[in-house]
């Protein structure tokens, strides 16, 4: 069985989400998706998330790409997991082309999947902060 493991916020779940998770799950047998926690998001990323971690986490559960729900709690994690969890690849959006290589070397296939166009969180906060 092919284990593929993505990460993400998640917050205001939309199209790009739903398209980051279908081609995941497509390449392997298994998806995992670690979200990250509210206290994670504010402490590291600083940012503020529109829902708390166990809607979002929900949210992705509910998914029928999606296999298996983990909660990302720090930056350093993602090697754990892939052991911890028997990935065999490991996916992220192009956004963080090059970011994992040298620390997934060797434990498994690094993937970065291109990102929906004009399609993010971030336009849709900013949307909604400017009336529309």
């Amino acid at each position: 069985m092919k284990r593929v493991l993505t990460y993400g916020t998640f917050d205001l779940f939309h199209f790009g989400h739903l398209e980051i998770l279908r081609r995941a799950k497509a390449l392997g047998d298994y998806l995992i998706v670690a979200v990250s926690t509210d206290e994670f998001n504010e402490r590291d990323k600083h940012k503020q998330t529109v829902y708390p971690y166990e809607h979002r986490a929900a949210i992705v559960a509910a998914n029928r790409f999606v296999d298996e729900v983990i909660p990302e709690t720090h930056w350093g994690q993602k090697a754990e997991d892939v052991k911890k969890h028997g990935v065999n690849i490991f996916v992220m959006g192009d956004d963080w082309k090059g970011k994992f290589d040298e620390e997934l070397k060797g434990l498994c296939e690094v993937v970065y999947l291109p990102r929906t166009e004009r399609i993010s969180s971030t336009n849709i906060k900013q949307s909604i902060r400017d009336g529309g």
